[in-house]
């Protein structure tokens, strides 16, 4: 189930005892593009905060409401990790440059998702942490954040990102959505995977692929009014020449 981020964000999250918050966006790691939280906003019944999901939880949304199930009270809401316990790359950055012109850079634990990190995170408090160190984790981005950045080919811009393709069935990021509008007269909305991705710069506000720009300019073109079908997905890895993920 191939469905758009910026779809999603506004859906409401119902909760098992009732409405209790709106998607705001999702953060996944840039490793292996899954998405690791998705981030709700709770202002419109608790103290306005927004606190982090795991996907997992979620059931399937009602596409003609505009609301994701989830089988979990609103206690328990109350009760998960806020959005500062678990900064995307770019709050993380900002927090250290903030926090350098003080003198001081503020200790933010990671929230473990595995058994080795847990293993980590108390050896971390048992031996203490550094106070000249933001804890976090290194590869967690922000949908909301990376919207908007530049998509640098490997001979120069090519658009930048417009949105994104998750795979709700796994909760994964499979494409990103690029508008060549600012560079490709006429402009055309094209995908290209997360495993053509070389890195992401929060500095320089860049996602750099291994593309040339003349692939890019000829690959198939995406219709946002139309579903992407396996058809269509065929003649996209078909044309770059790379493996496909299925």
């Amino acid at each position: 189930m191939l469905r758009s981020a910026n779809e999603l964000e506004g859906y409401k999250i119902l909760a098992s005892d009732g409405e209790f918050a709106r998607a705001n966006m999702f953060l996944f790691n840039d490793n292996d593009w899954t998405i690791q939280y998705l981030v709700v906003n709770t202002g419109s019944w608790l103290k306005e905060s927004q606190v982090l999901i795991p996907p997992q939880v979620l059931g399937i949304p009602d596409w003609s409401t505009q609301r994701f199930p989830i089988n979990l009270s609103k206690e328990w809401i109350e009760s998960a990790p806020e959005i500062t316990e678990d900064m995307p790359v770019s709050r993380q950055k900002l927090v250290e440059m903030l926090s350098a012109r003080e003198g001081v850079l503020p200790v933010v634990q990671p929230r473990p998702t595995n058994p080795v990190a847990v293993d980590n995170l108390v050896r971390q408090q048992e031996e203490g942490t550094p106070k000249n160190k933001v804890e976090g984790d290194p590869h967690l981005r922000s949908t909301r954040e990376i919207t908007g950045y530049d998509i640098h080919a490997t001979d120069g811009s090519i658009g930048h990102v417009e949105d994104f393709i998750a795979d709700l069935n796994n909760w994964i990021i499979r494409y990103i959505i690029v508008d060549t509008r600012n560079w490709l007269p006429g402009g055309k909305k094209v995908l290209i995977s997360p495993n053509w991705v070389d890195n992401i710069s929060w500095v320089e506000h860049k996602v750099k692929v291994d593309l040339s720009r003349q692939q890019t300019e000829n690959s198939p073109e995406f219709n946002p009014d139309a579903p992407i079908n396996r058809e269509y997905e065929i003649q996209l890895y078909d044309y770059y020449g790379r493996p496909k993920y299925w």
